[in-house]
């Protein structure tokens, strides 16, 4: 997922093409050269949503692969970048690669906890996921204690200070690796995934940051994009205070989904949409001055920022939402602050994965803007009138202190000379709201739009059997979808 830029304090951020262009690779062509160089082993270290270790799934197995650290040294310093992969179970096309967003989100974690819902796909190709660089096993990025220190500010705290000192502790653990993260390397590393696993050509499926990847990748190989899927389309032209906006949109219409979803099924929060949202907004206020005990923790405003948006991601998971903030009003924020704590990483052990480091990381990486606190102050003003939820007070970017500039590289795509790309856009998206999808499309010059009516980040996974199939059958069969393609909720 990408992750909505004022939910975390920081904000959440999101080409000079160096590849060849040329005619699109027929969609039948098998696309397999051999089984490629990757030394595939046992599982030992998959892990849930919790930290907690979990068993790998039958026809899994892990490995990794060298790439250069600085892809401008080829023959320099070397990293090594994690894969995961769940073999084939029938006559193979060749491999399949995933990138499930973020930016931040661990492949290998997710693919062996979600790899079931591809079961179709997974009769044809080797479904294929990896931790990007600066994430997790991939030479993650690490900021010391700095993720619990900002969950536990107060909505009067020093913002700025908080980002600066945030920046500081990503340099002292993690500067060798700053330099070199971002989504332009990553698509660089993609391409070395794609002959590490034997393949003429890159089969993708990408989900929400996962289609800019796939973007920037096709915008830098043309020629070596085979059957692509970008669901839960990002746009990465849009500004910092622009993609603030519309998410905040996106957020609000979810939102205001879920109360009328909520309503028309007895709901605990209220008789009307409008009591629906005034009873979480008045909850959180409170929060402000008064966290709920939970144990040895503290359900904060910030946390309960991140719990009410989580389930909004997924219309499955708007029962969460009623019944964790009914709870929280009677007293009992445990439900919240696990929401929360599956937002950020957070693990039973207290520790974190690098999904919250990682994405201001390769955030800052994508571009050159650095927002200033008077900046991000202003932008919060306009997101407060749209969705109050979202506003952060006080809140300040990192990027305006991050120690390594961004560039502007990753915001340029054409895929002139690739084969088709199918977008795939939902009406109801919050995080990438659909009027990302066109806008996508047109700058790849090789997209193909279809359209799902229904709600939900991202389509295929939401169930819908005209998205499914329609993916399907590109993926499995070479068939492009006629642009224009609806898929109805």
């Amino acid at each position: 997922m990408k992750k909505p830029i004022a939910t975390f304090l920081l904000g959440a951020a999101v080409l000079t093409a160096c590849g060849t262009t040329g005619e699109p690779a027929p969609a039948a062509e098998d696309k397999t050269t051999g089984q490629g160089t990757v030394a595939w082993t046992q599982c030992t270290d998959l892990v849930g949503a919790d930290g907690k270790p979990i068993p790998p799934p039958a026809g899994t197995e892990c490995g990794t692969i060298k790439v250069p650290l600085d892809h401008a040294d080829p023959g320099g310093e070397k990293i090594d970048l994690a894969l995961i992969r769940m073999k084939a179970t029938g006559d193979r096309l060749g491999s399949l690669v995933f990138n499930f967003g973020g930016p931040g989100a661990s492949g290998v974690d997710t693919l062996a906890l979600a790899g079931r819902a591809f079961a179709g796909l997974n009769q044809r190709y080797d479904l294929v996921s990896f931790d990007p660089r600066g994430v997790e096993r991939s030479a993650g990025v690490t900021c010391e204690g700095q993720v619990d220190k900002l969950l536990a500010a107060g909505a009067e705290a020093d913002g700025d200070r908080l980002a600066k000192e945030f920046a500081q502790a990503c340099e002292k653990d993690s500067g060798k690796i700053l330099p070199h993260v971002g989504t332009v390397n990553a698509a660089k590393d993609l391409d070395l995934i794609r002959t590490a696993v034997g393949d003429k050509q890159l089969n993708y499926l990408g989900f929400s940051y996962g289609t800019h990847l796939g973007a920037v990748y096709a915008t830098h190989f043309p020629k070596n994009v085979g059957r692509f899927v970008l669901d839960g389309a990002f746009d990465p032209t849009v500004t910092f205070e622009e993609r603030a906006v519309i998410q905040a949109t996106g957020f609000d219409q979810a939102f205001d989904a879920f109360a009328k979803d909520c309503v028309a099924q007895s709901c605990e929060l209220g008789a009307n949409p409008a009591t629906v949202e005034k009873t979480v907004e008045t909850l959180l206020d409170e929060l402000k001055t008064e966290p709920l005990k939970i144990g040895d923790r503290e359900l904060t405003y910030s946390l309960a920022q991140l719990a009410v948006i989580t389930p909004l991601y997924a219309k499955a998971t708007w029962p969460m939402l009623e019944q964790a903030a009914a709870a929280a009003l009677k007293g009992n924020g445990t439900a919240l602050l696990a929401l929360a704590d599956s937002y950020t990483g957070r693990r039973a052990d207290g520790t974190y994965s690098t999904v919250m480091t990682s994405l201001q990381a390769i955030n800052c990486a994508d571009t050159a803007d650095r927002p200033t606190a008077a900046d991000t102050a202003r932008i919060n003003d306009k997101v407060r009138k749209i969705f109050p939820i979202l506003s952060v007070e006080g809140s300040s970017e990192a990027c305006a202190h991050w120690p390594v500039p961004g560039n502007d590289e990753a915001k340029r795509i054409d895929a002139t000379g690739s084969a088709p790309i199918v977008v795939v856009g939902g009406k109801g998206d919050p995080a990438t709201p659909y009027r990302w999808a066109p806008a996508l499309t047109e700058q790849l010059k090789t997209g193909v739009l279809v359209t799902y009516e229904g709600e939900g980040h991202g389509a295929y996974l939401s169930g819908n059997g005209c998205v499914m199939k329609t993916v399907d059958a590109y993926l499995l069969e070479g068939k492009v979808p006629g642009d224009g393609t609806t898929c109805a909720a």
